[in-house]
């Protein structure tokens, strides 16, 4: 067998691998939508969760559904189910272009300040009272508590704030980076990763400042920072869905080209590609994606640094396969993460979903940091 040959039927082997781990996320994704949405203090059998699903789509079984039921699958926990899975592929899409541009495994929204940006602005709309619709979180999730008091009619202008913040943030650290690049006005990923602290940590200490200022505010600015999906609804999925859809499309445009800027900016540019043009549209996008997030659901850490490192593994480091798979996972991710936050408290109570994803990617984050400093020794 000639070289070219066994070349080939490796990259078959290659494409099959990458196509049957995509598929099973794809299926998982399906079918854990179809049974997280009958879990809760109001559970309900996979078989009638489907039919009430069927019900809403206008495709009659034979079955009569219970309307509170129906209002309980369809109403409350469908959107929360479908902004999970939006905000987990935002988020783990992100932090996969993320560590593509920076070169760092350890990358994520945290690193350029994006998320600081974004729990800034969602401070400043709690503490005026304009988000103070959605802070509360009044929706319950059973049917003796039923409230969308605080909910009706819009989801407020917190989630808009945040998002301000967000890009406000990029802006800043643009700005810092171009500033410290030289008399040429480049940026390199050291120059962003530095600009990125000196933002999150002068964030961090503005929403302090904010909560000092105002403590009867204190408890809906730290419980919106902790990041939870409590209180949301379809408006929220409406709201998030154009901007991430923009900043997907530009990050799935420019895949090639984040396979370029990973070889390093000194190979990138002998190939042809404007690195600084390239690096400055794909931190717009991941920084959209990243913003829409944390925008709808408050800070959820880690989904953006496990995600893309366990997808390395099977798929490999191409972005053009890596960042649409890093989106499925990340949606299964924080899809299960939320039904884990919801379900675990007797009761109807809920903890926050970023402390359920810290408790599972705190573990693995030292994991990844031990491994690297034994690799550097």
């Amino acid at each position: 067998m000639t070289t070219g040959a066994r070349d080939s039927r490796a990259q078959g082997r290659d494409l099959r691998t990458k196509v049957l781990w995509i598929s099973l996320i794809c299926a998982a994704s399906l079918v854990s939508g179809i049974v997280a949405c009958g879990l809760g203090s109001f559970p309900s059998t996979p078989a009638q969760t489907l039919n009430a699903l069927l019900q809403a789509l206008g495709v009659r079984s034979g079955q009569p559904v219970d309307p509170a039921l129906s209002v309980v699958v369809v109403d409350i926990r469908l959107a929360r189910v479908a902004l999970a899975w939006l905000t987990g592929a935002a988020l783990a899409t992100a932090g996969c272009v993320f560590q593509g541009v920076l070169r760092n495994p350890l990358a994520d929204a945290f690193t350029l300040g994006v998320s600081g940006g974004a729990a800034f602005g969602a401070s400043v709309a709690i503490l005026t009272g304009v988000g103070s619709g959605l802070a509360g979180g009044a929706l319950v999730d059973n049917l003796g508590g039923l409230s969308l008091g605080g909910l009706a009619g819009s989801a407020g202008l917190l989630p808009l704030f945040a998002l301000a913040g967000a890009l406000l943030a990029l802006g800043a650290v643009l700005a810092l980076g171009r500033a410290g690049g030289g008399p040429s006005g480049g940026m390199n990923r050291e120059t962003l990763v530095l600009a990125g602290i000196v933002v999150s940590t002068f964030l961090s200490a503005l929403i302090s400042l904010l909560k000092s200022l105002d403590e009867e505010s204190v408890s809906s600015i730290v419980f919106w920072i902790m990041g939870s999906f409590q209180g949301r609804g379809f408006e929220h999925v409406r709201l998030a869905l154009p901007y991430m859809a923009v900043g997907l499309g530009l990050v799935l445009w420019r895949a090639r080209e984040l396979d370029l800027l990973a070889l390093g900016e000194g190979q990138a540019r002998l190939l042809g590609l404007n690195a600084g043009r390239s690096r400055l549209w794909l931190l717009i996008g991941a920084s959209l994606l990243s913003g829409a997030a944390v925008a709808v659901s408050g800070v959820i850490g880690f989904v953006g640094l496990v995600v893309p490192h366990l997808l390395r593994l099977v798929v490999g480091a191409g972005h053009r396969t890596l960042l649409p798979a890093s989106a499925l996972l990340g949606g299964l991710l924080l899809l299960w993460s939320d039904v884990l936050a919801r379900s675990i408290l007797p009761g109807g109570a809920e903890l926050p979903v970023g402390v359920v994803t810290a408790l599972v990617g705190g573990p693995f984050f030292c994991l990844l940091l031990g491994k690297r400093f034994r690799g550097q020794a």
